[in-house]
């Protein structure tokens, strides 16, 4: 086997998927600890330590304490290469996250112990499941008193549609919570509060009828034990590798994340299990990882990731070949060709220059404007990667500028923000007056807040009463002029030029399918 089939067999590429404060961002960090990437957890419930969680290092994410920006996290463990993207739980950045998974293999959900399956962890699945995307469930928070173990499972099975095989059962929960017997290495795991810090003792069991159990845990739990795991075998299908690549069956693992329980053993049985990188959609083929040539695509643009240097950094997934610094690539949306001399690998907000890297890896690329999301880099192929689609937004609001001496500040920062994908900017074809549209309320602060930090720039906001943002296809050259005429004060641009039907209620978008039939609606850009 050559070394590139090496390293491309090496890697392990996933998302981590969740509500908000289902416990996303600590089981994030106590990944990164066994993994030996960093030394202590920045504790992120406790404000008395202001290191903050490793993979929140956007200002207004310390402030607020939830993760808006996906960040992408390496570290090597037992010789394996795993790539994490930690994605925002929170609805307002829901856009963030669908980006984000076009560029995963696999899927971590997480879930509350107590809360359940929550509205915005359904809709995320949905996504993984359109893709046929593996998925692993981790059941979090299992110090505290929660949801039965089963009804937990009916939940997963009935509101996420995912078949699930339990691969860890609880003992206990709560108050009586003892330890996890882990049905993958067939260990039993005790729970001592008194080591929450530390790694959790565990205990090797091949057989769980033997008497040997009782002496770690009482009788009783042993008994209850034993009768669950028969159950469970009974009602649940075994587990079988092949039908979980296909995105078929889900491994659940029970746990506590913040006192670095059951985390192991989930990262144990991911390296064993989870998909190395996949073969992806192009536009006109299939791109197989082990193909010669390098492509690659862009899913996110960051900017001022450090506030000192004014860079941005556009995050490339690379699909197929290796991707070397200094190599010229042609960028094939504007057909020209672009070397990068300090393309940097992650590790949260540290950063180092990348030599050489395969597929299955996210590379920043340092960028002065050249791209959007979506681009595709390749050795000279014309490939498009597709799937990164804008939707219509749900709010919109017009943009003052709030000081007349800084417009060409403004005008800056909101370009680069809108590159981002942060939210969309409209452009009114009757007066050339500038809509932002957004997926969520909060952007319109993230907006204001990063346009005065990073930009020194001040703006306002007026709202402005739109429905939908749809862009337009036309069949007809005739119907579309009339159309442009009688809709005249509700038609703009987007920032690609596209034309767009910001509609002032559902009636008139009915109205306006009814009376122009040659014309198409799309509510999101990729059609």
């Amino acid at each position: 086997m050559s070394d590139r089939k090496k390293e491309i067999n090496r890697r392990r590429t996933f998302g981590i998927i969740s509500h908000p404060d289902a416990g996303k961002t600590t089981l994030t960090e106590k990944l990164l600890l066994y993994g030996g990437a960093i030394q202590e957890a920045g504790a992120v419930k406790s404000n008395k330590i202001k290191k903050g969680a490793t993979s929140d290092f956007m200002e207004i994410e310390r402030q607020r304490g939830i993760s808006v920006a996906t960040s992408v996290m390496g570290f090597e463990y037992k010789n394996k290469k795993i790539n994490i993207l930690d994605t925002p739980g929170h609805q307002d950045f829901a856009e963030d996250t669908y980006r984000t998974l076009t560029a995963v293999d696999s899927v971590i959900v997480v879930i509350d112990v107590a809360k359940g399956v929550e509205a915005q962890t359904e809709k995320l699945v949905e996504v993984c499941r359109m893709r046929d995307t593996p998925i692993i469930v981790f059941i979090n928070k299992l110090d505290r008193e929660g949801k039965d173990a089963y009804d937990l499972l009916d939940e997963v099975e009935e509101k996420l549609g995912l078949n699930v095989c339990p691969l860890s059962w609880p003992i206990g929960m709560g108050q009586d919570f003892k330890g996890v017997y882990n049905m993958w290495e067939k260990n039993l795991q005790l729970y001592t509060e008194q080591k929450k810090q530390k790694i959790a003792d565990s205990v090797s069991i091949e057989d769980i009828s033997t008497p040997e159990i009782e002496k770690y845990i009482d009788k009783e739990a042993a008994d209850t034990l034993r009768d669950e795991i028969e159950l469970i075998s009974g009602v649940y299908p075994d587990f079988d590798k092949q039908t979980y690549l296909d995105g078929q069956l889900s491994p659940v693992f029970f746990g506590s994340a913040l006192n670095n329980f059951g985390v192991q053993e989930l990262l144990n049985c991911f390296v064993d299990i989870a998909p190395a990188p996949l073969p992806k959609k192009a536009e006109d083929r299939v791109v197989d990882p082990m193909e010669d040539k390098f492509t690659g695509f862009v899913f996110k643009i960051h900017a001022n990731m450090d506030p000192k240097h004014r860079d941005r950094l556009a995050f490339l997934k690379i699909v197929s070949g290796t991707f070397e610094r200094n190599t010229n690539y042609q960028h094939v949306r504007q057909g020209k060709n672009l070397k990068f001399s300090n393309p940097t690998a992650f590790m949260a907000s540290k950063k180092s220059v990348v030599d050489l890297a395969y597929p299955g890896d996210i590379v920043g690329l340092h960028d002065s404007g050249n791209f959007r999301i979506g681009d595709t880099l390749t050795e000279g192929e014309k490939l498009e990667f597709k799937g990164i689609p804008s939707f219509s937004p749900e709010h919109f609001r017009f943009i003052n500028n709030a000081d007349p001496l800084k417009a060409k500040q403004l005008n800056k920062g909101v370009d680069q923000l809108m590159d981002e994908g942060v939210a969309q900017l409209f452009t009114l074809e009757s007066n050339g007056r500038k809509v932002i549209g957004t997926v969520g309320a909060l952007q319109y602060e993230v907006i204001q807040y990063r346009l005065e930090h990073e930009y020194n720039a001040k703006c306002t906001y007026e709202n402005y009463p739109a429905h939908k943002a749809c862009w337009i296809e036309s069949s007809d050259d005739k119907q579309l002029e009339e159309f442009s005429k009688l809709k005249y004060r509700y038609l703009a641009k987007d920032k690609f030029g596209r034309l767009v039907f910001l509609s002032d209620s559902a009636f008139s978008l009915n109205m306006a399918r009814e009376k122009f039939d040659k014309i198409k609606f799309h509510l999101k850009s990729e059609f």
